[in-house]
């Protein structure tokens, strides 16, 4: 950065994030208080009235641990004494038992509540998440050992929905930096240092890979995401086209077997997750099974995937039903 300041690059990044927004346009800063969404909600501050925009909060409180009421408090506090307005406390309730797992329960949960503010607040509202560089990094090393495809490798998307990332160039370092500049005190979260968590083990898994394979580590793994991405939008694309083409089902087995795997792949995602399938219960054993309805065909019955949905092939015609017999 040349010795450019952390909080004026937090600022400068935020700035290019929202320079296609219309004035007037409000923007929320989802803030937990850690250093990485205070600089966010401090540089939206510093950046929203200069761009004609208006700028809030939202702080969402988990209550997974016995002070998360009073550490979403000190954040939606901060938050204001940073300019921001409105700012918003959201409890929700983490389905601790979830098959996916603590952490990604606890992603739908805060995601789930964070859209439903900003419809609350009307319908031209953006959301900034304050994911950085070493998130994504982290994220594309758990692609890697999950083994799911492109998309898992590329990564978090800049924009999705109402939700923008304009941190995901810079990394912590700059944030606490930014903070330190500020005279803002993070909160530090202590399932940061939990290694049951999955993330705080790819933290530590790469902090070792950077030492012990040198610097580049993070980069390639950047580089690997903007990649990956731009792979799995094009065959996503391409997915759809042919999703459409083939109209609801039941498909044609002949008309299946014409589509390369990496299309199909795709098109049985989309089906299943059309017939009502959970997205994240969804996985690539599943569209695994589906296929083998055409590829390993020896009469075998129907498949059953998550959300109740079943796949059956009769008569050379692939069927997709939500609960057929419910």
């Amino acid at each position: 950065m040349g010795g450019e300041p952390a909080s004026m690059a937090c600022r400068r990044a935020v700035r290019a994030e929202l320079a296609d927004l219309a004035p007037g346009t409000l923007v929320l800063a989802a803030c937990s208080g850690g250093a990485d969404s205070l600089a966010l909600a401090a540089a939206l501050a510093w950046v929203a009235p200069r761009a004609g925009l208006r700028a809030g909060a939202v702080c969402v409180d988990h209550r997974l641990q016995e002070d998360s009421a009073a550490v979403a408090g000190r954040a939606a506090a901060t938050c204001r004494e940073l300019g921001l307005d409105p700012v918003h406390v959201v409890s929700v309730t983490v389905a601790t038992d979830s098959p996916s797992g603590l952490e990604a329960a606890a992603r739908t949960a805060r995601h789930t509540a964070l859209t439903a503010t900003a419809a609350d607040l009307g319908r031209a509202v953006v959301v900034l998440l304050g994911h950085t560089a070493d998130d994504q990094a982290e994220q594309v090393l758990l692609g890697l050992t999950r083994g799911s495809g492109a998309r898992s490798l590329a990564g978090m998307p800049r924009r999705r929905d109402c939700f923008r990332r304009p941190l995901l160039d810079l990394d912590r370092t700059t944030t606490e930096a930014s903070c330190d500049e500020l005279g803002l005190t993070p909160w530090r979260d202590p399932h940061n240092d939990e290694p049951a968590y999955l993330r705080v083990r790819a933290r530590a898994a790469l902090a070792d890979l950077t030492r012990d394979l040198g610097p580049g580590v993070r980069a390639g793994l950047l580089r690997t995401a903007e990649l990956a991405r731009a792979d799995a939008d094009f065959l996503e694309g391409e997915a759809q086209r042919h999703t459409a083409r083939l109209g609801t089902p039941p498909w044609a087995v002949a008309d299946l077997e014409k589509l390369p795997q990496a299309l199909r792949g795709r098109v049985w995602r989309a089906a299943l997750l059309a017939a009502g399938a959970p997205p994240t219960d969804l996985t690539r054993d599943h569209v695994r099974e589906c296929d083998r309805l055409l590829t390993h065909w020896h009469g075998q019955g129907p498949i059953t995937v998550p959300g109740r949905v079943w796949v059956r092939r009769s008569q050379g015609l692939i069927h997709v039903d939500a609960d057929p017999y419910g």
